[in-house]
């Protein structure tokens, strides 16, 4: 049987390019990757950055669910701490209600932004400093299934519409907490190697080792959630990987974060040697290649972590090489095209 594929996507916004097309790019590529097999499509949260485009996943979801027949779609994700549980409930029950067992509400406890930002969206400092995440969590859970604790203040709200069920809740992270989080409460986990590689497999072991199940999880199942980028060969997969790795070295140094360069401009960006090998130091982050180098370094990442689906994401400036890296990544892991649903 071939190994789940997903898809994330941050709808980069590419030089010389706009935040519309960038959109148009993310439901293009939904579009492709529903027919080409893949599990599950999911879209990210992102604010004050002008390289992203996705800052609103529940909007995104919409589309990507109403232009596509098989795929699951999802966020990837919400990030709780910016939001209240009630209003992320009643979105994603909306979402359910449109697109029955096709929906997935992915959580993040970062805040996806910088500390400026973050107090803009959540208004108060009070609110930026509160280490309320494992509660605001639980109250998610206790507004999907209506049964909150007697004394609890929320006992009364509901969360509409009631005749329609919350989307599985997956728990996404980088670090042992969050996986120890997903555990005690019964969620899905997803773990970002692109973020803190190092820390994947102990993670993802502690997770099934601590698995507590729950209505929607009776089984612990854990995502992969790397940076994928597939070429023909290894060369010219080397070359579409500048870009992204141009965003990361940017993260480091400090640059405001712009559109996503093309390879052209990566290469004529001055360096000092220094810089040079903090470039070179970011590639171990992603798995680059041709598909048989992927799919050999992928297996071997799958193998330690025991990942039960892998979910990459492709940052590349052109979207044709986009659109080609997932189909040789699909074709490397043997999935089977889907047949097109009647309209």
């Amino acid at each position: 049987m071939p190994f789940p594929l997903s898809v994330l996507d941050v709808s980069p916004v590419t030089s010389g390019s706009t935040s519309s097309q960038a959109l148009r790019n993310t439901v293009d590529l939904a579009r492709f990757v529903d027919q080409r097999g893949y599990m599950r499509y999911w879209l990210a949260e992102h604010h004050n950055s002008a390289g992203i485009a996705s800052t609103t996943p529940e909007i995104m979801i919409a589309q990507v669910a109403r232009e596509t027949q098989h795929i699951r779609v999802g966020s990837g994700g919400v990030m709780l701490p910016n939001h209240s549980p009630l209003k992320v409930a009643e979105s994603f029950k909306l979402l359910e209600a449109l697109y029955p067992e096709r929906i997935d509400l992915g959580i993040g406890r970062a805040p996806g932004t910088d500390t400026v930002t973050a107090l803009a969206l959540r208004r108060s400092q009070e609110n930026l400093s509160a280490e309320d995440f494992p509660q605001e969590l639980m109250n998610l859970q206790a507004f999907g299934s209506g049964v909150f604790p007697t004394n609890h203040p929320f006992k009364s709200v509901n969360a509409y519409p009631m005749d329609v069920k919350l989307p599985p809740i997956w728990l996404l992270g980088s670090s042992g907490y969050s996986s120890q989080l997903a555990a005690m409460l019964g969620t899905g986990f997803s773990f970002a190697h692109h973020i803190n590689a190092e820390s994947a497999a102990q993670a993802m072991q502690i997770y099934r080792e601590r698995f507590e199940p729950s209505p929607q999880f009776p089984q612990p199942h854990a995502i992969l959630a790397a940076s994928v980028i597939c070429a023909d060969t290894d060369e010219q997969a080397e070359e579409l990987a500048l870009s992204v790795m141009f965003v990361f070295f940017g993260l480091h140094i400090g640059r405001v974060s712009g559109a996503l360069p093309s390879p052209e401009e990566v290469n004529a960006y001055p360096m000092n040697d220094y810089e040079r090998k903090l470039f070179q130091s970011i590639r171990s982050r992603h798995i680059v290649g041709s598909p048989s180098t992927v799919r050999a370094e992928l297996n071997i990442l799958i193998e330690k972590t025991q990942a039960d689906e892998l979910m990459a994401l492709t940052i590349v400036h052109d979207q044709a090489a986009r659109l080609h890296s997932y189909d040789l990544l699909a074709e490397a892991f043997e999935l089977a095209p889907m047949k097109q649903l009647a309209v």
